[in-house]
């Protein structure tokens, strides 16, 4: 049963019986009783099972939903929280990612819109000075949980306007997609802008993925960094031997 795997609540343990129940849970979750993306009981199957209300068992899991060790999908209940294995040998969007893993991707725009190349965009790009590209900047989310901030620069040619982007821009670029990218990884540190925007409890690190992608034709048709949370990817590389 789900109690003597988690560990039962203590009576006269100093402290709210919710942090005491919060305590048992985490470290469940920490030691792998409670596997990644394994369903809880409903909270009144909890309080049932523990003798408290379900005031005290919701308390308990805000607190690690709050933490980012469980996660609530509408509708179908609260899981514990599985990091997203990104491999990134694989030429995929954010979108295509996370509904390939039966994820809810959504984005919250930071701005968007056209202006003058950047020395920086124009070297990546292959563009003249003073030709326009269109900026995306959004933070994307899975099951309504940010996950990564995204920026891309789009020749505006190929992009004339940052509107026409829906819900994943590989889908609006079409024909236009890159089918082939360089891109260089390396670990940072998060800012206090990217904290408050991704939503998290700070000094925390991430992932910064810089990524130049080419079409078909050979011309480079992205220039993107992404910036994914530490604790919400695992990466997966394979590699072949001879």
């Amino acid at each position: 049963m789900f109690v003597e795997r988690v560990g039962r609540l203590i009576a006269g343990e100093p402290g709210p019986l919710y942090r005491q129940l919060e305590r048992k849970l985490c470290d469940a979750i920490d030691a792998r009783i409670l596997a990644p993306g394994e369903a809880l009981p409903p909270e009144r199957d909890l309080a049932a099972a523990y003798h408290v209300s379900r005031v005290t068992v919701r308390k308990a899991i805000d607190g690690l939903v709050d933490a980012r060790l469980l996660t609530r999908r509408r509708g179908a209940g609260t899981y514990v929280a599985a990091p997203i294995e990104k491999n990134f040998a694989n030429l995929s969007s954010f979108t295509e990612d996370m509904e390939g893993r039966g994820r809810t991707p959504s984005s919250s725009w930071i701005t968007r819109g056209t202006g003058i190349v950047t020395p920086e965009e124009a070297l990546a790009l292959g563009l003249s000075p003073g030709s326009a590209v269109t900026r995306l900047s959004r933070v994307r989310h899975a099951d309504g949980i940010s996950m990564a901030i995204e920026q891309s620069s789009i020749p505006a040619d190929i992009l004339p306007s940052a509107d026409a982007v829906g819900a994943s821009l590989y889908a609006t670029l079409g024909a236009a997609r890159p089918v082939r990218v360089l891109q260089r990884l390396r670990a940072v540190l998060l800012d206090a802008e990217e904290i408050a925007l991704l939503g998290i409890d700070g000094p925390a690190a991430g992932l910064l993925i810089e990524r130049r992608g080419f079409a078909a034709s050979g011309r480079a048709v992205e220039f993107a960094r992404s910036l994914y949370r530490g604790d919400g990817y695992d990466i997966v590389s394979e590699l072949g031997g001879s």
